[in-house]
C-alpha cells in the first residue's frame, strides 16, 4: 500500500513540474549540443531515406507506453457515445487548423513580417497547420 502512494506522489512531482523538466532537457540539449558537435552531427548521420534512425528510435519508445494502454475492445462501443469522437474530431479538423492558421499568419506576416522572409514565413504557417492537426504532438 506504501508504494502506491509513493507512486502516485512521485508522478505527481512528475506532472506538476513538467514544463520544469522540458525546459532543462532543452537547455541540457543546446549545451551538449554546443560541447560535443561531432558526437550529434555522428547521431545525424545515422538515418535511412532521410529519416534520422535515432530520432524514430526515441520517439518510438515515447509512445510505445501510450500504445500499450490502449483498451482496443471500448474501441467497438464507441458508436454507442459518440458525443466525444465527434468532439475530437471537430476540434482536430475544424477548429485546430485554422486556428493555428491564423496564428502563424498573425505571428509571421504582422508582428515579425520584417524579420522573416516571405518564403519561410510561409513554410513556419505551413509547419503551425500541421502542429495544429496533430492530435498530439509531444
Amino acid at each position: 500500500m506504501n508504494s502506491n502512494i509513493k507512486r502516485v506522489q512521485l508522478m505527481g512531482i512528475f506532472e506538476r513540474y513538467l514544463s520544469v523538466w522540458v525546459a532543462l532537457c532543452i537547455i541540457a540539449g543546446v549545451v551538449l549540443g554546443n560541447l560535443m558537435q561531432g558526437v550529434f552531427q555522428a547521431i545525424a548521420a545515422i538515418e535511412y531515406s532521410q529519416i534520422n534512425l535515432v530520432v524514430a528510435l526515441l520517439i518510438w519508445l515515447m509512445i510505445y507506453p501510450m500504445m500499450v494502454q490502449i483498451d482496443f475492445g471500448a474501441i467497438q462501443d464507441v458508436g454507442k457515445k459518440p458525443k466525444g469522437i465527434v468532439l475530437t474530431l471537430v476540434m482536430n479538423w475544424l477548429v485546430k487548423p485554422f486556428t493555428m492558421a491564423a496564428l502563424g499568419w498573425l505571428f509571421f506576416k504582422v508582428f515579425f513580417a520584417g524579420l522573416v522572409d516571405p518564403q519561410s514565413a510561409n513554410e513556419y504557417i505551413a509547419g503551425m497547420i500541421l502542429l495544429g492537426v496533430a492530435p498530439c504532438t509531444a
